[in-house]
């Protein structure tokens, strides 16, 4: 039995004040969060610039399309906490991005609050400011106490408005044991155990997702689930788990995306997809989907998206978004990560098309394939 999920009903609250038809009624044009109203909720990770309105197409396509919000990089350590001390937090972005989801009435993702990955040296130094080499860096102890601090700050200066935390952020590795991040060497295992107890602490009605990515290869999979079976047999309040589900034109097949989902129902926590795109440049399995990108090394799009391609990713996202109505009972949220392929940080110097919306913000055949799947 779960602990602590008054905030889950929160989820089909939302829901229902967001639902509408299925068209917007100022354009008549199907939106993405109407479509999908009985569903889940369909949320979007946006940047500074879009919630600042300097982008405001992004911003447009925001408010009409989607009834939740993630940030990409403004709540991650570096960026709100990138100094030791108190006055070593930069509030300024994440006040804005709240306050954005909280005027346009969305369901707000705070992300990310522990993860190996864009934290700044300092966190990880001893008292004196010693390199992370063995002997010279933090100790339990000192780490715990900033791991608290941290959270507690921020968790607790957006207690009530921020509805969702990652709390702990891709702990596995792909055969489903736990990554040997600087956060495992120096508190040990228990580093997840005490990141979801502050977070808890710090808003009791929030609810507190792990997150991860290739969920559904069976090792990293299985991997997850014993972590929050574990968790939720010390009585941890882990409320939610996050799929990220960067998938591949070939990878993973719809079978796996189903087992997967499947497995995470049986846990009893909200499932939630959240960091969807689909890569058209990543290294495929697939002889065929080979062909189509032809030399995968190049920008072989630079000059726009064939048709042929443009209706192949199409049907890509009819078919995830298929496996995901079948699980709408069970998933709470889907979210898309970018606003346009223009914004993804697949495009990495190549021109990639991941997302429903083309770098001039009108909608791609896929955008239609996902709304023809919606449930009826």
């Amino acid at each position: 039995m779960l602990m602590n999920t008054p905030s889950l009903p929160l989820l089909l609250v939302l829901t229902g004040l967001l639902a509408g038809c299925a068209t917007n009624p100022k354009t008549g044009s199907p939106t993405l969060k109407d479509a999908y109203q009985d569903d889940f909720m369909i949320g979007v990770a946006i940047n500074q610039k879009q919630f600042t309105g300097e982008d405001t197409n992004g911003a447009a396509l925001i408010k009409a399309q989607f009834n939740s919000i993630s940030p990409e990089n403004v709540l991650k350590w570096e960026i709100i906490h990138p100094r030791p001390g108190e006055n070593g937090y930069d509030f300024e972005p994440g006040d804005r991005y709240v306050d954005f989801g909280e005027t346009n009435g969305m369901y707000i993702i705070g992300h990310t609050l522990i993860w190996h990955s864009q934290t700044p040296r300092w966190v990880f130094r001893d008292a004196n400011g010693r390199a992370l080499n063995g002997t010279n860096s933090a100790d339990r102890e000192l780490l715990l106490k900033r791991m608290h601090d941290h959270i507690q700050t921020v968790v607790g200066r957006y207690k009530g408005r921020i509805q969702c935390w990652d709390v702990v952020n891709e702990a596995l590795n792909e055969d489903g044991t736990l990554r040997r991040s600087p956060w495992q060497r120096i508190i040990g295992d228990d580093y997840i155990e005490k990141a979801f107890q502050y977070a808890h602490e710090a808003d009791p009605d929030a609810v507190l997702r792990y997150n991860d990515y290739s969920l559904e290869n069976e090792p990293k999979r299985k991997g997850a689930i014993a972590l929050i079976q574990k968790l939720q047999a010390r009585g941890i309040p882990v409320t939610a788990i996050g799929s990220q589900s960067h998938v591949k034109m070939d990878w993973p097949a719809l079978e796996q995306v189903d087992a997967t989902l499947s497995a995470f129902a049986k846990l009893g926590v909200k499932v939630m997809i959240t960091e969807l795109d689909v890569d058209l440049l990543g290294r495929s399995e697939s002889a065929e989907v080979a062909e189509m990108q032809r030399e995968i090394t190049s920008n072989v799009y630079s000059n726009g998206l064939p048709d042929a391609v443009q209706q192949a990713l199409a049907r890509r996202y009819a078919g995830l978004f298929s496996v995901f109505v079948k699980h709408r009972k069970d998933i709470a949220l889907v979210t898309f990560w970018g606003v346009s392929d223009g914004d993804s940080w697949l495009n990495r110097g190549r021109m990639n098309y991941p997302l429903l919306f083309r770098r001039d913000h009108k909608p791609s055949p896929a955008f239609d394939a996902v709304i023809n799947t919606a449930h009826r």
